[in-house]
């Protein structure tokens, strides 16, 4: 009988895209050729999906699959602006074709999602920030689910995330010890979702530490902070700001590098020289990072292995583990010519 691996190896595509065509996810981002080349490859072999029996089992398995769902809080066009959610995704689908996990539903948050099909699921790995009041399908839904980049309810959920604190600490010290005390920051809003789509703000863990850090030196100035979008022009348009606002920082901690890569356009129209006049560390460590002209320093955040461990995590869960267990990765700063 053939199997998703099957039909993956015959469409030359990966086993993540053709569970999620089959299940027919209008979330994923493939042509309507590729789409079309998997289902007809599906009906050639004659593939049918597994069944689930009355007691639990899988009828042509001894051992039944498990179905999970990615829940995002990020529209497709926030994964385009900053590659960083894009690429833990990424890692979880990766993950699951590596073990065989299928991943059945994807789901975006919004006033319209139907939160029902939650319920059908075996686990989730929620993407991004989310409210989960009391109450909420989470809730319902038990508690095999696995939250990256947010840690909501460490009493009750399993979570992957980076230690930004130590991280920003890091950054920090560098330029310390580089001679910046005029050190400004710019970053983005940290938002929430709640599950009728509307958002409210939170405190970000980068900015939090630099301004305790700030402080704790005597060196906080809320005139070198700056707060807007996180994309490229973002970052444009807040070191804009700050050049023409005058008597501007020595150093600015960036808190993406899409930010930081709108910011260092923003000094080379200005004329301002990186690093002789402005030095910049930034944050995720993309792979343009290293390219720019300078290269741009900034913090290694493992964003692959933050989902391939969310998808482990969830399994160990639905295996029976039952105390949640908080994971926290490590970063590295990559330091390059712009500090």
């Amino acid at each position: 009988m053939a199997t998703i691996k099957d039909i993956a190896r015959e469409a030359n595509v990966s086993t993540a895209a053709v569970s999620r065509i089959l299940n027919y996810d209008q979330t994923l981002s493939v042509s309507d050729d590729t789409r079309q080349r998997v289902l007809e490859v599906a009906q050639q072999l004659d593939y049918k999906p597994s069944k689930r029996r009355t007691n639990g089992k899988v009828a042509r398995e001894e051992k039944r699959a498990f179905q999970i769902g990615l829940v995002i809080a990020l529209t497709p066009q926030d994964e385009v602006n900053d590659p960083y959610f894009l690429s833990i995704r990424q890692g979880i689908e990766r993950r699951c074709e590596q073990i065989g996990l299928n991943i059945s539903s994807v789901i975006r948050i919004n006033e319209e999602t139907i939160y029902s099909n939650f319920q059908e699921l075996d686990g989730l790995i929620v993407i991004g920030s989310i409210d989960i009041a009391e109450g909420s399908p989470f809730y319902l839904q038990s508690t095999n689910v696995v939250f990256v980049n947010s840690s909501p309810d460490e009493d009750r959920f399993d979570s992957v995330i980076s230690d930004y604190e130590r991280a920003t600490e890091g950054v920090l010290h560098q330029l310390f010890a580089a001679g910046h005390e005029r050190i400004g920051y710019i970053g983005g809003k940290e938002m929430v979702k709640r599950l009728n789509g509307e958002v409210y703000r939170m405190e970000d863990k980068r900015e939090k530490t630099f301004q305790r850090i700030m402080k704790e030196k005597g060196l906080y100035n809320t005139e070198y902070t700056f707060i807007g979008e996180w994309t490229s022009a973002g970052g444009y348009e807040r070191m804009k700001e700050a050049l023409d606002k005058g008597n501007h920082p020595s150093a600015f901690v960036v808190a993406s590098d899409p930010m930081a890569i709108g910011a260092m356009r923003a000094l080379h129209e200005a004329g301002i020289k990186v690093p002789e006049e402005m030095a910049l560390i930034s944050f995720d460590d993309i792979e343009a990072a290293a390219f720019l002209n300078p290269p741009l320093s900034s913090v290694k955040v493992h964003t692959d292995e933050m989902g391939a461990l969310a998808v482990d995590t969830l399994l160990s869960r639905l295996k029976g583990r039952q105390i949640p267990v908080k994971v926290v990765l490590p970063t590295k700063l990559i330091v390059r010519e712009s500090c």
